[in-house]
């Protein structure tokens, strides 16, 4: 899957932060639009009712274009903040409800009619966290929300912020200029559609099939991939072979496709260290994001040595 679809650029290594820029195989065939695209145009994000559901929220999409709603964005607003558990692709001019978890323990009180995207994504730790979580109760609506809440607060804890709701956008706000001056380190590459992080000996990777939309999400991602990078500034660089066996192993791990909230199919991946999701529309990948399990699925695959 990955290699038929997936081309790895040059690294790009700063303070032992490594980012690998990734490039589509093939033309992409399906065509859609992203959440910062759709928001100005009308789509709308709402709490299901007045009362609220926390493990999911309802989307409004009067657009006449598919929006791709992606794993970990971040939404502002409402009754809490919440993150997407999953990517969805939401068809144009249409309803559905999105599976999401709340990153702000401490409220439940409105605070705005509908939903803002923030300006970054969960950081990979989180989202592993809660993939490893819902990996393990699949069918369980809300199974990640104890999980994403104490990764929110460990995070506050080793960073030494305080948020009054407990907020993980608190914890970005606290390291904003930080996280601006390592950004300018990793910038786009032209035709650029995803990337692999490396922070040592854990990795995540992050793709879609389109170069334009990937190019509307990327500073999102990279924001997160930087707030799990500055606990790690120095550190030893991930290694081309340790880059080479996550993808292998990536590649070779068990798929298992369900019903997706919205368009395509849903996909997850799961073995020899490593856990993820991604969405199929008609036979082609639109998405996929892997990362470093530390769950019981054990190390990485050893690397081949193929060049």
């Amino acid at each position: 899957m990955i290699e038929s679809t997936i081309q790895p650029g040059e690294p790009v290594e700063h303070q032992g932060i490594v980012v690998t820029p990734l490039f589509p195989r093939r033309t992409p065939a399906a065509v859609y639009s992203t959440l910062a695209d759709a928001l100005p145009l009308g789509l709308r994000i709402e709490e299901v009712s007045e009362s609220g559901s926390v493990p999911e929220l309802a989307v409004h999409n009067p657009t006449d274009a598919n929006v791709l709603l992606y794993d970990g964005e971040e939404l502002l607003g409402a009754k809490q903040n919440r993150i997407l558990n999953v990517t969805v692709l939401v068809g144009a001019k249409s309803k559905t409800r999105i599976p999401v978890s709340c990153v702000e323990e401490g409220r439940w009180s409105r605070r705005s009619a509908s939903f803002d995207t923030a300006p970054h994504a969960a950081h990979p730790e989180l989202r592993r966290v809660k993939a490893e979580r819902l990996a393990a109760a699949p069918m369980e609506r809300g199974a990640a929300q104890a999980d994403v809440w104490e990764a929110v607060r460990t995070k506050s804890a080793r960073l030494g912020v305080h948020s009054p709701t407990g907020a993980q956008a608190d914890v970005f706000r606290s390291r904003e200029g930080r996280l601006e001056q390592l950004e300018r380190s990793f910038p786009l590459q032209p035709g650029q559609s995803g990337a692999l992080l490396g922070l040592g000996d854990d990795l995540c990777l992050d793709y879609v099939s389109r170069p334009d939309a990937f190019a509307r999400l990327y500073p999102k991602l990279l924001t997160g991939y930087l707030l799990d990078g500055i606990e790690r500034l120095g550190g030893k660089p991930t290694s081309p072979d340790r880059q080479r066996g996550f993808l292998e192993s990536a590649e070779r791990a068990a798929t298992a496709r369900g019903e997706s909230p919205g368009l395509g199919e849903d996909v997850r991946v799961s073995g020899d260290g490593v856990i993820g999701s991604g969405l199929a529309l008609d036979g082609e990948l639109l998405q996929l994001c892997v990362f470093t399990s530390h769950g019981p699925e054990g190390r990485l695959a050893r690397p081949s040595t193929r060049s």
